[in-house]
């Protein structure tokens, strides 16, 4: 897939060639030496396990996804395994990753790839899947079948951005369609999938290295603090409705438990409140039911 836009020519004559041959010497330099040759979804070309790595790294930190990533495979190894789930299975293997939307949508795109595609990925990129984007869609198509893909993320803009962007320092507001005729040009004539593994890693040895630059993308969303936020108690529901359904006066009693720091009326209805934003938001997408005044996983 590409999104070279018409302008590309123009575009192009603004960027120092030179300079994009001292870019790839620069980031496979650090990638031979210090690339994360280990990670478990660079060892295997399955387009399963490498969609289900996809999903579980969208705003989430590799750390924290090894283990999960493991673990969600052991219990759900194939496609059609996690098609035939249960989702309040899902969400409990799911449980500590935060953003529990995306265990739903990946197992809606699995159901969808076994009902629509007998269990066919590849077939299935050809058409809207559940949760995957622009960018998912080409992460599965360049690591699984490493085929050339324009991919665009957080650590793949830091990248570019730092080496090509790094002296105009009155440019604060850096849309995607200037990087992309840039990581076109950049991406010609490499092995996409070692190509995109060693721009990820540059990328995050970047901001290891606090070279913090993505606010100046103009796609930059800053996250919320995640203490006192409605993402977490909407995690600590789902993690309180695993194994039982419960009414929202003992949901709200067992999760108070857990945040002893939440006293005097005013903060209980503040929290209160979280609450019922919280139950709101999960049965709009999907993740909760109500049945009878009781709450459960759908």
């Amino acid at each position: 897939m590409s999104f070279m836009s018409t302008k590309k020519t123009r575009r192009l004559r603004k960027i120092n060639l030179p300079s994009v041959s001292e870019f790839r010497r620069k980031v496979y330099a650090y990638y031979r030496t210090h690339g994360r040759h280990d990670l478990l979804w660079r060892k295997t070309h399955d387009p399963y396990r490498i969609l289900v790595s996809e999903v579980m790294l969208q705003q989430t930190q590799v750390p924290r996804v090894i283990e999960k990533y493991k673990e969600f495979l052991k219990r759900f190894p194939t496609v059609r395994a996690l098609a035939k789930a249960r989702l309040a299975e899902v969400l409990k293997i799911w449980s500590g990753l935060g953003y529990n939307r995306r265990a739903k949508y990946l197992h809606d795109a699995a159901k969808q790839v076994v009902a629509d595609y007998r269990g066919n990925i590849k077939e299935a990129l050809a058409h809207p899947l559940p949760g995957v984007g622009p960018y998912t869609f080409a992460a599965v198509r360049v690591f699984a079948y490493n085929e050339t893909h324009t991919m665009i993320e957080t650590n793949i803009r830091a990248a570019f951005i730092h080496f090509f962007y790094a002296s105009v320092l009155r440019k604060t507001s850096i849309a995607d369609r200037e990087l992309i005729p840039i990581i076109e040009k950049a991406a010609e004539g490499q092995d996409p999938r070692t190509w995109h593994w060693a721009l990820m890693d540059y990328g995050a040895y970047l901001k290891k290295s606090g070279i913090r630059n993505n606010h100046r993308s103009a796609h930059y969303v800053k996250q919320s603090k995640f203490e006192g936020s409605l993402r977490q108690v909407r995690g600590a529901i789902l993690r309180e409705l695993h194994s039982s359904q419960l009414a929202e006066k003992a949901l709200m009693k067992m999760i108070m438990k857990q945040n002893p720091t939440i006293y005097g009326r005013k903060e209980i209805m503040i929290y209160q409140n979280k609450l019922n934003q919280a139950l709101m938001g999960l049965e709009r997408d999907g993740l909760l039911v109500k049945e009878k005044g009781s709450w459960r996983i759908a």
